[in-house]
């Protein structure tokens, strides 16, 4: 009997899936699978499962945000399993997921998985910690770590905007210097993103022929800082349209990057905090996991 390992976050989100936990056991009992549920109780502890724990089973199904996402990704690479991975969205805004079309419903999810396919996705290396979608820093960055859980989990995608607001009084530019296959790129900058998604905190959207989750390259977005109002306008504009062309943003590809910047500077890896540091490599590691999907569109 094949057997799946369920690492759960019972505090993710509005706490969706505890409420249809038995339907989602059920619907892994009914595909065969010997189940196994471990829950998380604090941060990290989903890397130390995954990583203790993956490679005794068919599969690791992960339940929470993408926060626990990334734990669990982080343990199965550590560990070396080989091991395809699920996940059930249940987080407050779901990134990671939204850009996948992975269902919201906790249930569907969990059919979608046994109905699935492993498909092969990149993952990113900073420093040698693991994201699994973005890595980004300015403006906005530390609304993703700072708003309440509570008000993220009543609010989704606004809790983050409205946290990120009360910083705009506040906001500095960054002087950042990105050295990568095309050249170096530098200068002062309200806000980057290393993204290998579609969607980032709900501020910031990509359209899918932009981003190949598996194509062993990241899309870097760099927002310039502006020096007036017509420059805010010209950058407010430009990302709400996707008009990527706008002499306020840079906007490439690549698969490996040297930063220099600001050791103060705070950056986010899929929403956690991460300290900053003077020089940083960022990696692609093209198809470094198995995601067990099925294939739908929104």
């Amino acid at each position: 009997m094949k057997k799946v390992l369920i690492i759960l976050n019972p505090c993710a989100g509005t706490k969706q899936a505890n409420k249809y936990f038995v339907e989602i056991i059920q619907v892994f009992c009914e595909a065969g699978f010997e189940t196994v549920v471990k829950t998380t109780m604090e941060s990290g502890d989903g890397t130390v499962i995954a990583r203790e724990r993956a490679a005794d089973f068919d599969m690791v199904v992960c339940i929470g945000g993408d926060g626990t996402f990334n734990e669990v990704i982080a343990g199965i690479l550590e560990a070396k399993a080989d091991v395809p991975i699920g996940y059930i969205p249940a987080g407050s805004t779901n990134d990671f997921a939204d850009s996948m079309h992975l269902s919201t419903d906790v249930v569907q999810a969990a059919r979608d998985i046994v109905a699935g396919e492993p498909k092969h996705l990149d993952v990113g290396c900073f420093n040698g910690r693991y994201f699994s979608y973005v890595a980004s820093f300015g403006a906005f960055t530390q609304a993703s770590y700072e708003a309440p859980q509570s008000i993220k989990n009543i609010l989704g995608h606004v809790a983050y905007i409205l946290e990120g607001i009360k910083d705009i009084p506040s906001i500095r530019p960054m002087k950042v210097w990105m050295k990568m296959e095309q050249g170096v790129y530098g200068g002062e900058y309200l806000f980057g993103a290393v993204c290998n998604s579609t969607s980032v905190g709900g501020i910031l959207t990509l359209s899918d022929d932009l981003v190949d989750m598996n194509d062993g390259k990241f899309e870097v977005l760099l927002v310039k800082s502006p020096s007036n109002i017509l420059e805010l306008n010209q950058i407010i504009l430009a990302i709400a349209t996707q008009n990527f062309h706008s002499p306020m943003i840079s906007f490439f590809s690549s698969s490996h990057l040297e930063v220099t910047a600001d050791p103060s500077m705070p950056w986010t890896l899929d929403g956690e905090y991460q300290q900053g540091s003077e020089t940083i490599q960022i990696q692609n590691l093209q198809n470094a996991i198995r995601l067990v999907r099925t294939e739908r569109r929104k």
